[in-house]
C-alpha cells in the first residue's frame, strides 16, 4: 500500500513538472514575436545612427559618388519597415561593423546585385520578371534595363498604385516620349488630371512583371482582345456613354475575321490586317471628335490610306464605323439588310420544298414503272 502511494505521488510530481515546462514554453513562445519585432527595430535604429547622416557617402572604383544616407521617414512609410523587415533582410552580407569592403566597381553593378535579394520574398514575381522584355534587354547587354528597385524603389518601397497614376509616371522615367504622348491621350489626361480609376495604365496593357515585346506578331493579333477588356464591358462603357458593341462589330468585319483566323492558326506570323491601334493610335488615343484624333472625320481618309493607298473620299463615306446598322443613321443599308435577311431564308425554304417534291415525284414514277 505504501509502495502504491509512493508511485502515485511520484506520478503527480512528474505531471506537475511537465505542466510547468509547458506553461513556461508557452509563455516564451507568446513573447518571442514581440522580442523579435523589438530587435528588428533596434537593428534599424542602429544602422540609422550612421546612415541617418545626410553627408554620409562613398566613392566607388569607377569614380561615382554614392550617397549612403537613408531617410528614417522613407523607411517608416515603406511597406517593409512597419512589417518588421529590417536592414539585414536585404543587406545579407553586412553583419558587423566595420562593414566588409565594397566589391562593386560601378553604381549600376551595386544596384543589380542588391536587387537579387527581392526574390527571397517575392519569388513568383521575380521569376516572371526573368522572362520579361526588361530581362531580355539586360541579357543582350543593356545593363540599364530596369530591375525591381528601379521601379519600386529601395528603402522607400510603397504600394505601386497609390495613387494609381504613379504607375505610368514610374514607366515614364525611362519611356519619356511615350509618357508624354500618353499624358495627352484620352486615357492619360483623365488619369493624371482626374485620377480616374477606370482608364488603363501602362501595366494594364503591357503586363506588370512579365512585360513582353509589343512589337511581336502575337502581341499584335491579341490587341483587339486587350482593348475589349474595357470596351466590351457593358457596365463600364455605359458609365461614359460609350457603345460596348465595338468589339463584337469588329469581330464581324473583314479586319476582325482575318485577325481571328491568324490568331487561331498562325499567331506567330505577322499580318497586316488592321487592329485597333492601327486606326486609333497606341499611346496617343484621343476621342473621335478631337481634331488631333486619327479617326476624326478630317483625318480618317489619311488613316485608311496607310493600308489602302490611293483610295478616295467615298471610301470612308461607305464605312459605318463601329455602329450597328439602323434606320435612323443608315436607312438604305438597313432596309437592304432587312430585304436580304428575309429573302435568303425564303429562297432556301423554297429550294428545300422543290427538292422534296422532286424526290416524291421520282419515287412515285419508280413505283408506277414497277407495277405490272
Amino acid at each position: 500500500m505504501q509502495r502504491v502511494r509512493q508511485v502515485w505521488t511520484d506520478s503527480l510530481t512528474w505531471l506537475a513538472g511537465v505542466a510547468m515546462i509547458l506553461t513556461l514554453g508557452l509563455a516564451i513562445g507568446l513573447t518571442l514575436p514581440a522580442q523579435a519585432d523589438g530587435l528588428g527595430q533596434e537593428t534599424e535604429k542602429y544602422c540609422l545612427s550612421c546612415h541617418g547622416n545626410p553627408d554620409l557617402k562613398m566613392t566607388l572604383p569607377s569614380g561615382e559618388e554614392v550617397s549612403l544616407y537613408i531617410s528614417a521617414d522613407d523607411l517608416q512609410n515603406s511597406v517593409h519597415s512597419p512589417a518588421g523587415i529590417e536592414c539585414e533582410a536585404c543587406h545579407t552580407q553586412i553583419k558587423t561593423y566595420p562593414h566588409p569592403p565594397i566589391e562593386y566597381e560601378t553604381r549600376r553593378q551595386m544596384t543589380r546585385t542588391y536587387y537579387l535579394a527581392c526574390q527571397k520574398c517575392h519569388a513568383a514575381n521575380y521569376e516572371k520578371a526573368q522572362d520579361s522584355m526588361h530581362a531580355q534587354a539586360a541579357e543582350a547587354g543593356n545593363l540599364n534595363a530596369p530591375v525591381c528597385t528601379d521601379c519600386h524603389g529601395a528603402h522607400n518601397v510603397r504600394p505601386p498604385d497609390k495613387p494609381r497614376a504613379h504607375i505610368s509616371l514610374t514607366c515614364g522615367q525611362c519611356h519619356s516620349e511615350i509618357s508624354q504622348e500618353y499624358a495627352q491621350s484620352i486615357h492619360g489626361s483623365v488619369l493624371l488630371g482626374e485620377d480616374n480609376p477606370d482608364v488603363p495604365v501602362c501595366t494594364d496593357c503591357h503586363g506588370v512583371h512579365n512585360i513582353h515585346d509589343p512589337r511581336t506578331a502575337q502581341f499584335r493579333v491579341e490587341t483587339p482582345d486587350l482593348c475589349a477588356r474595357c470596351h466590351a464591358n457593358q457596365e463600364l462603357m455605359a458609365k461614359y456613354g460609350l457603345s460596348a458593341d465595338v468589339y463584337g462589330l469588329y469581330e464581324l468585319s473583314w479586319h476582325g475575321v482575318d485577325i481571328s483566323v491568324y490568331k487561331a492558326r498562325w499567331p506567330a506570323v505577322w499580318h497586316e490586317s488592321a487592329v485597333c491601334t492601327d486606326c486609333h493610335g497606341i499611346h496617343n488615343i484621343r476621342t473621335t471628335d478631337d481634331p488631333a484624333s486619327l479617326v476624326h472625320p478630317d483625318n480618317l481618309l489619311a488613316t485608311c490610306q496607310k493600308c489602302h493607298p490611293g483610295v478616295g473620299p467615298n471610301w470612308v463615306g461607305a464605312w459605318t464605323g463601329h455602329n450597328r446598322i439602323d434606320p435612323q443613321r443608315t436607312p438604305i443599308l438597313y432596309y437592304t439588310e432587312v430585304f436580304y435577311a428575309s429573302l435568303t431564308p425564303l429562297v432556301l425554304w423554297l429550294s428545300v420544298i422543290y427538292v422534296v417534291l422532286q424526290i416524291v415525284r421520282a419515287t412515285v414514277e419508280r413505283v408506277r414503272r414497277s407495277l405490272p
